[in-house]
């Protein structure tokens, strides 16, 4: 390895500054303040609903502990609510409002484009095949990861 530019997390790393910078401006120009994990957890939620936040933390691979804060601020902004659960009185369950999903509707443009421009330099099989990649690299280390991708518990 030359240099940085020769290892993988390095890379890693950079182009998620570029995707994250490139989401917030597209979404900042539609008018719109969140964050890609905000985002990510908010169409989760409306996927799922009356999940839990230790199932949606694993279902967007976000740390655990960390996951309330992003929680706390969906529900500050009137997107989603915290329900008491029907099947244990001592957790939350999830539900996005009717505003989180006029939101997500109106966002979604902004977030295609945002998809788009972090793919550009890139011919359509050039992005198809880092996408693979990405799937690839990801499901082989995603046990490495302090907040692993898991699915819904039955």
């Amino acid at each position: 390895m030359k240099d940085n530019n020769d290892m993988p997390g390095h890379l890693a790393r950079r182009f998620q500054q570029i995707a994250v910078a490139v989401f917030l401006a597209e979404v900042g120009d539609a008018g719109f303040d969140l964050t890609p994990v905000q985002y990510a957890a908010l169409a989760t939620i409306k996927a799922n609903p009356g999940l839990d936040q230790v199932t949606l933390a694993g279902l967007i691979a976000y740390d655990r502990t960390t996951i309330t804060g992003v929680i706390d601020r969906l529900v500050q902004k009137g997107l989603a609510e915290r329900r008491a659960s029907r099947r244990d009185r001592r957790a939350r369950e999830l539900e996005i409002t009717d505003e989180g999903r006029r939101t997500l509707r109106k966002i979604t443009p902004a977030v295609r484009s945002a998809q788009r421009i972090m793919l550009r330099g890139l011919s359509a099989k050039e992005g198809e095949d880092l996408m693979r990649l990405l799937h690839k690299a990801i499901a082989a280390g995603n046990e490495l990861s302090r907040a692993p991708l898991r699915g819904v518990q039955a």
